[in-house]
């Protein structure tokens, strides 16, 4: 044959000519020929900077044509090419490959010459596509892809190596003219090739089946012959994952080249880095450089394995659903068991033995910390599972009275409860088990953010808090509840308390659970609220008042807990309240000061209130609960009352809590009347959030009585979210209520009720010159709306609005 080293387009010529030769003259020796030519026109265009453009050249003839026509003859018809014609298949996959192989930089920025080079690989790119080989490719791999069972085996998919080569060159072909060409890239997405390529690679080599496999047949049971065929394996596995990832960059991030159905692909790979390991190979030794090259394939898939499970989990709503589904339902993924596969890698995968003494240190913490890695990102997706709204009644099973909430949820629990444990064992010196999940604080974010999710129902926050479950003590641990604990685990598990508490004031079982638990105490002294904590965890820290604003609401025993120092071993801890107003004061979060307000309000209203928890009847309870006298319950909890109302009556607190029902309240002591006074006339510092349009958090059915002749009556939420011109202080506030004209806001009637009903409340209790100022500037407003509602039309509905603002009038005439 000719030296075509320099000029290659006399061989392109030439498999022109065999391909018409073929279609009528179809022998062995015509395909040998092709493959011959083909082999040295494949192994011309590998050169990249050779005296002569061959690529431009090539390019510009009918080439791609010929390729896409060779291509289809060799297989008559089937498939996959039967064996005489694999060899040329296989050269003719070269060639493609080599024809649009950057022959310039991978990447910009490119010089004018790179810049020239990369716009021709990308016209053959084009003329390729156009002769529909891409295309042709992709049908070739699906043909190998029908083979494979279903669900996937843990064995290797048995390929002979001239398969296996062809298998590889042709991912390499996709690989190459797909590379960074969108035309091609959108062309292999909408045949679905990303799935046919997955399908492909994950039974070819499954990580770690290098380490247990057999061969097939007796020719096959030689050193080389096994290295060959795991060299080629792995190609295919790196080649595929780099034309996958290509595949995925695209502009438009909302398309996606995969569906729910990669799922049961993915996932296997997982099982092999969990026990039992294999650590020893029939064919490669531990020292060689092809053990140490498969140890790398493996660790390559189960990496880009997690990344697409935790991208997928995170941008698709399909796959959240799927995964959840196949829990109960393994058809749901052709009996692969995904969703129960990323729990069992994550409570139970591990370092394989194999890598201490295989890497170097440095190579193997490195490892170590993107191993880690891949466990983060699949907590991620499992904290996504449950996070899907339509998962909740997947994942919560009620249909087995011995697994309250089903298997998820009694998993989730038991790894709480079995951290704690473990710790509780380690702390005290106890011989460590091997299974023991002590300091695994991943668990425990885990299994604490998916439960959260869960919680959001009173029903199932009374099944996590009730037997056999039993969370409540368990959550309020020192190891998961303390200054030291890691501001991950705090986030985890406040959040999930947060969710828990919300229904406190509605469920005796929810409640009375926290309460023995000691919540209030334990969020307090868990640290959320130190100044170290203020520049990373604003979150966790709304997390935590928002659980105390829960329980303060629900009873007045909480906010003792809040409120009043402890005594005895307990005592010498900032109590919670003062730890909150000293955040609020410091914090630039609004969502902190916001939540740090509306405590106050319900602590204001638990003091200030009839609370039934005080009553008679609950004070027998207690007492039947803790074997002593009723009375001597109720005297202890009108004396802690007594203690925290004056706790609160400072002017710091009350220039917090400017809402009008906890300043109302407050007014009617005689101690309170003068620090409300004092607060509606301070000025409103800059960075202070207004306060909210007077409301009431009671239901529509209650009334808060404050122990006067005059009520505060049930205040419901303004008609409209309008804002109020910016006020100096909330007297501006609570005079532009009455007036209610030129407001964005449309207060309703039993707001300006209420308004009217505070001032009464604030005659009683205050003298001197600052209530003279208020007079001054409200008496006015009420005279001019009185004067208004007489003349009103709807006077019958305004009523009560008319009474408040005649009695007002006249305590002041």
């Amino acid at each position: 044959m000719a030296d075509f080293s320099s000029d290659l387009t006399p061989l392109g010529r030439r498999l022109s000519e065999l391909s018409s030769e073929v279609s009528s003259a179809d022998t062995s020796a015509t395909w040998k020929e092709v493959e011959n030519t083909a082999q040295a026109l494949a192994n011309g265009l590998r050169v990249r900077d050779g005296p002569v453009d061959n690529h431009t050249a090539l390019g510009q003839t009918p080439l791609s044509q010929t390729l896409a026509a060779l291509l289809a003859s060799a297989l008559h018809g089937a498939t996959i090419p039967a064996l005489p014609y694999i060899p040329a298949v296989f050269e003719l996959l070269r060639v493609s490959a080599n024809l649009c192989m950057d022959h310039g930089k991978l990447s910009p920025p490119w010089t004018p010459l790179e810049y020239l080079l990369r716009c021709c690989v990308d016209d053959n790119r084009a003329q390729l596509l156009e002769a529909g080989l891409p295309q042709a490719i992709v049908s070739l791999l699906e043909g190998y892809s029908e083979s494979i069972p279903t669900p996937p085996a843990a064995t290797p998919f048995p390929l002979s190596i001239p398969h296996l080569k062809v298998v590889r060159t042709a991912i390499g072909v996709l690989l190459n003219v797909s590379l960074n060409y969108d035309p091609v890239k959108s062309r292999l997405r909408s045949l679905d090739s990303g799935l046919t390529i997955m399908k492909l690679s994950t039974a070819i080599y499954p990580p770690a089946a290098w380490l247990i496999a057999t061969p097939s047949s007796p020719e096959e049971n030689t050193p080389e012959v096994q290295e060959e065929t795991w060299t080629l394996r792995s190609t295919i596995s790196s080649w595929a994952w780099k034309t996958i990832v290509d595949l995925k960059e695209v502009k438009d991030e909302t398309l996606q080249i995969f569906n729910p159905d990669v799922l049961p692909l993915l996932t296997p790979a997982l099982a092999a880095f969990c026990p039992p390991y294999s650590s020893a190979s029939a064919f490669f030794k531990e020292d060689s450089a092809m053990f140490n090259t498969l140890l790398h394939a493996d660790f390559e898939v189960l990496e880009e394995a997690c990344t697409l499970i935790e991208s997928l989990s995170l941008d698709v709503e399909d796959v959240r659903l799927s995964l959840a589904r196949g829990l109960n339902f393994p058809s749901e993924h052709g009996g692969v068991p995904c969703l129960c596969t990323i729990l069992d890698f994550i409570e139970k995968g591990d370092y394989p033995p194999v890598w201490k003494t295989a890497f170097p240190e440095a190579d193997r913490k490195r490892r170590e910390r993107v191993f880690d890695n891949c466990k983060a990102a699949l907590i991620k997706s499992v904290v996504e599972v449950a996070g899907e709204e339509r998962n909740e009644d997947v994942l919560w099973d009620d249909s087995e009275d011995n697994k309250p909430g089903g298997e998820f949820v009694c998993r989730m629990v038991h790894l709480i409860k079995k951290y704690v444990s473990d710790m509780d064992q380690m702390t005290s010196g106890a011989e460590v088990t091997k299974d023991t999940l002590a300091g695994r604080d991943d668990l425990v974010i885990c299994a604490s953010l998916s439960l959260g999710n869960l919680a959001r129902r009173e029903k199932n926050s009374r099944v996590l808090l009730s037997t056999p479950h039993s969370l409540a003590p368990f959550l309020t641990s020192p190891h998961l509840l303390s200054p030291s604990t890691d501001i991950k685990v705090k986030h985890g598990v406040i959040g999930l308390l947060k969710h828990l508490a919300q229904s406190c004031a509605q469920s005796a079982i929810i409640h009375d659970a926290l309460l023995r638990a000691e919540v209030v105490k334990h969020v307090s002294r868990s640290g959320v609220w130190d100044e170290k904590t203020d520049e990373m965890a604003d979150i966790v820290q709304v997390g935590a008042i928002g659980i105390v604003k829960y329980m303060c609401n629900a009873s007045v025993e909480n906010t003792f807990a809040l409120v009043l120092p402890t005594t005895g071993e307990d005592s010498g801890h900032p109590t919670g309240l003062s730890l909150i107003m000293a955040l609020v004061r410091r914090t630039k979060s609004t969502p902190v000061r916001s939540e740090g307000t509306r405590v106050l309000v319900n602590v204001i209203k638990s003091l200030w209130s009839n609370d039934p928890a005080a009553s008679p009847a609950d004070a027998a309870k207690t007492a039947t609960l803790q074997g002593i006298n009723s009375a001597d319950v109720l005297a202890e909890n009108q004396r802690k009352r007594h203690e925290s109302m004056q706790a609160v009556l400072t002017p710091r607190v009350c220039a917090r809590a400017r809402k009008l029902i906890a300043l109302s309240l407050m007014s009617t002591l005689k101690a309170g009347g003068p620090l409300a006074l004092t607060a509606i006339l301070t000025p409103l510092p800059f960075d202070t959030p207004l306060a909210d349009p007077p409301s009431a958090t009671p239901s529509a059915s209650s009334e808060l009585t404050s122990g006067s002749d005059v009520s505060s009556p049930v205040v419901t939420t303004p008609s409209t979210r309008g804002r109020l011109p910016i006020p100096r202080n909330a007297l501006d506030m609570l005079i532009a209520v009455l007036r209610n004209v030129d407001n964005p806001v449309n207060f309703q009637m039993e707001v300006r009720v209420n308004v009217c009903s505070f001032f009464a409340q604030l005659t009683r209790h205050t003298s001197g010159p600052e209530l003279l100022r208020v007079k001054d500037s409200v008496r006015p407003v009420v005279e001019n709306v009185s004067e208004n509602l007489q003349n009103a039309s709807n006077k019958a509905d305004l009523e009560m609005l008319v009474k408040s603002t005649k009695k007002l009038l006249d305590l002041w005439a």
